[in-house]
């Protein structure tokens, strides 16, 4: 993980919908929660452009964040986000606790590579049909990559890449994989377009009709 992220943040005493919306509109800031780890939940306020700011970076999301209160610095892992219904405003933020030596769940982006000169697309005229486009990983925090790889280049016409097909970093695993074969998903495929595979299919029958007629 070559990135840090370090949040700013400041102790909340006063609860309720009444304060949330007071620090929001005078303050700027949201409400947020640190929780796990075998301690207590703390109730933080963090600024909320300065958030806003930090998630447009997509390494956010699959990132250990460092949460610093009064001086004290805690790992963290951006669990729950909530936002405002219509307005473009963040509304509170659940961070969990990680330790070095446990586990966690985490969702990772896919980064589909060299997709544009694929051979089954670029010259066989296909198109990538993407099913899923993040994947949950289970690792040590020190094993979270900030992405993984779908490289494109090698994929067929009509061919299928699915989960135990990804090619995941050391220590890494596939969530869904744990739970057996039946969750071995789909993620991206190529195929013809459906236009093309018509066109095809009535050359096709052109060419047999023609060939009875001789």
């Amino acid at each position: 993980m070559s990135q840090e992220f370090v949040i700013e943040a400041f102790p909340r005493g006063d609860q309720g919908r009444g304060a949330s919306r007071r620090l929001r509109r005078e303050e700027r800031k949201i409400p947020a929660i640190v929780y796990g780890g075998n301690k207590e939940a703390v109730s933080i306020s963090i600024w909320h452009n300065e958030l806003k700011k930090a998630l447009e970076n997509e390494a956010f999301f699959s990132h250990v964040l460092t949460i610093e209160l009064d001086g004290k610095k805690e790992s963290v892992i951006l669990k729950d986000l909530q936002r405002h219904p219509y307005k473009p405003l963040l509304t509170h933020a659940d961070f969990l606790r990680v330790d070095k030596d446990h586990e966690i769940h985490v969702n990772v982006p896919l980064h589909f590579l060299n997709e544009d000169t694929a051979p089954a697309i670029k010259l066989q005229g296909g198109v990538a049909n993407h099913q899923i486009n993040e994947v949950e990983v289970i690792c040590l925090p020190q094993n979270l990559p900030e992405f993984i790889e779908v490289d494109m280049s090698t994929v067929e016409m009509d061919q299928v890449v699915h989960l135990s097909d990804l090619k995941l970093p050391k220590g890494v695993k596939v969530a869904a994989l744990l739970q057996g074969e039946d969750h071995d998903l789909p993620v991206v495929a190529i195929h013809k377009p459906r236009g093309a595979k018509a066109d095809e299919a009535e050359d096709a029958a052109e060419g047999e009709e023609g060939e009875d007629k001789e």
